[in-house]
């Protein structure tokens, strides 16, 4: 019988085949690199705002503490953006010419809110409360990272489901007491392992798997 094809065929196969399936490899590695990069988290990119507020002057600078303009953060889901209110006891006082405190000043006349770009932007699909994290003794630096040095503020971590799952598989790892929650220079101690567990039980957090099940964030 006639032979179709050249010995040679039977190489060229395996290299098509095997180039085949690294290259669908390459690929979904791409795909899952792409997922968790900035471009897709937002991870460290800075977001343009309408005033450039500085966290690392308010908070290191002038040592503001988090709940004096987030007032809420302690008995709501949301940590609260301060009103021009709140930013005028200052400045109507302090740099009342300053050309980049504009909009806080229209804002003052006219009533109209300061249109923020919000930052830390969970899905909508996803639940989070800050008073119970807060009541529960997880930092503001937990999350939010070194934001007492951002002259302009960005998102810390990935704000995806497995940074999440590793807080709540490992809380030991992140809790702190209370009275350091909103302190941004807190350093976990030697024996965090061991502190963290005593405080989970102090401060009744929910048992391990109970925390990891899907209805905790997703309702």
């Amino acid at each position: 019988m006639a032979q179709l094809f050249p010995a040679s065929a039977n190489t060229l196969a395996r290299v098509f085949i095997l180039g085949g399936t690294l290259l669908l490899c390459l690929f979904c590695c791409g795909v899952a690199a792409l997922s968790r990069s900035p471009w897709a988290t937002w991870q460290y990119v800075v977001r343009d705002q309408p005033v450039p507020f500085s966290h690392q002057h308010h908070v290191s600078g002038l040592g503001l503490d988090c709940r004096f303009c987030h007032t809420s953060v302690e008995s709501s889901a949301f940590a609260g953006v301060p009103s021009t209110k709140v930013c005028m006891t200052c400045h109507s006082q302090i740099w009342t010419n300053a050309q980049m405190l504009q909009p806080v000043r229209d804002s003052w006349r006219n009533g109209a809110p300061i249109e923020w770009n919000r930052v830390h932007n969970l899905a909508g699909y996803v639940y989070f409360d800050h008073s119970i994290h807060v009541q529960k003794g997880v930092g503001c630096s937990t999350c939010h990272g070194r934001i007492q040095d951002m002259p302009l503020t960005y998102q810390a971590t990935t704000l995806q489901m497995q940074w999440c799952l590793d807080c709540h598989r490992n809380p030991e790892k992140y809790l702190r007491p209370r009275d350091q929650v909103f302190n941004m220079n807190w350093e976990p101690p030697a024996d965090q392992l061991a502190r963290g567990t005593e405080l989970a039980e102090l401060y009744h957090v929910l048992p391990k798997q109970q925390m990891q099940n899907c209805s905790t964030c997703h309702r």
